[in-house]
């Protein structure tokens, strides 16, 4: 896998996100050279959904009220049912993921994640994909819907589920190395 030193990159979860959707993308982005952050709408530890019942908790690196949009190369939401309906609701987080795609940088959700990006309006005309369950909310909110392990359309990244975490980590990788003029400074 290529490398991305000097990139940091934002994992904006809240409790009940897919245990997998969350880690397997922390791991591989902080092996290739990344600066990861856990953020969330509350500090502490928030907790995944594995499989039927809860999983492990990760620790939050900061949370998005004291993240800062310019601070990051990259955001990725991680899905599962609970996480991206949770936060959908919050203003705050449906704010920022709005001013993060204003800036072209990478945004990459998969599974129910692109529920996230419905209601920040970001998906009319785009192509992209989801968890099978939810296309029919993409393509009420416009989306271009195809069933494709990973599918890139500017600077939206989206996959459809765990099986597909290999193919959306590379594509995120390679979205901020093919793009190094805007990356931020890494602290």
């Amino acid at each position: 896998m290529p490398t991305i030193p000097e990139s940091r990159i934002m994992i904006l979860a809240t409790n009940g996100f897919e245990q997998s959707e969350l880690e397997v993308p922390l791991e591989k982005l902080r092996n290739a050279g990344s600066t990861v952050d856990v953020v969330s709408i509350e500090n502490g530890e928030i907790t995944g959904w594995e499989k039927k019942d809860w999983g492990s908790a990760v620790k939050v690196d900061r949370t998005l009220s004291d993240a800062r949009v310019e601070d990051y190369d990259a955001l990725v939401l991680p899905g599962g049912q609970i996480n991206p309906d949770v936060l959908r609701t919050d203003k705050a987080a449906v704010g920022f993921i709005r001013d993060f795609h204003a800036t072209g940088k990478p945004v990459a959700a998969i599974c129910h994640a692109p529920w996230l990006l419905i209601e920040a309006g970001l998906v009319n005309g785009l192509r992209a994909t989801s968890y099978h369950s939810i296309r029919t909310d993409m393509e009420n909110a416009g989306a271009r819907w195809e069933d494709s392990q990973t599918v890139r359309d500017g600077n939206v990244i989206t996959a459809r589920k765990p099986d597909d975490l290999e193919a959306f980590t590379a594509a995120i990788v390679e979205a901020v190395e093919n793009d190094p003029g805007q990356r931020t400074a890494a602290e």
